[in-house]
């Protein structure tokens, strides 16, 4: 199946420069069971309130592969060692409040194992960063929920294609 390769704008602030591309990757993460990991992040600051659900990941650190990236992200925020099962694509956003270019490169990865968390300060302090196992519908649920903020309608126009392509790569 050919790779998802989505561009997307942000609707929800005027544009008024990009300054800084950001390489990222992020992970639709499932176990045996056919439970969904998310993180729950709930922050209050220049995109406003809101309480949101994203998929685990992150910026890629100077010199690091994409997948050395992701399984270390996931590590930190889910505490999951995982197996990489597939490439799902490319998904460009952008966030014009912080005049930013995100290249959110989106794997699809199997949990092997859980162990401790490895957040960092500002996910413990600014997004009370936590963890959640969800199902398919659920997760998508919870999507449209947080869709009523514009940082979720941003969030959400992101991931659901994403969420909707992995049924689809899971013969679901």
């Amino acid at each position: 199946m050919k790779e998802l390769n989505l561009q997307l704008k942000d609707t929800e602030w005027p544009l008024e420069y990009i300054d800084h591309d950001r390489q990222i990757v992020r992970a639709i993460v499932f176990d045996d069971q056919e439970n969904y990991y998310f993180v729950r992040a709930k922050r209050d600051d220049d995109f406003g309130k809101a309480t949101l659900i994203e998929t685990s990941g992150g910026g890629v650190e100077a010199g690091e592969d994409l997948e050395t990236a992701l399984k270390r992200e996931l590590k930190e925020e889910l505490g999951a060692e995982v197996e990489i099962m597939h490439k799902i694509g490319i998904v460009s956003d952008y966030y014009n409040l912080i005049h930013r270019h995100n290249i959110n490169n989106y794997y699809l990865c199997k949990v092997t194992s859980f162990g401790e968390k490895h957040l960092t300060r500002d996910e413990i302090e600014d997004f009370h960063l936590s963890t959640l196992r969800l199902s398919y519908r659920n997760a998508e649920e919870e999507y449209k929920k947080c869709a009523e903020t514009k940082i979720g309608k941003l969030i959400a126009a992101r991931e659901l294609p994403v969420l909707r392509r992995v049924k689809v790569l899971l013969g679901e």
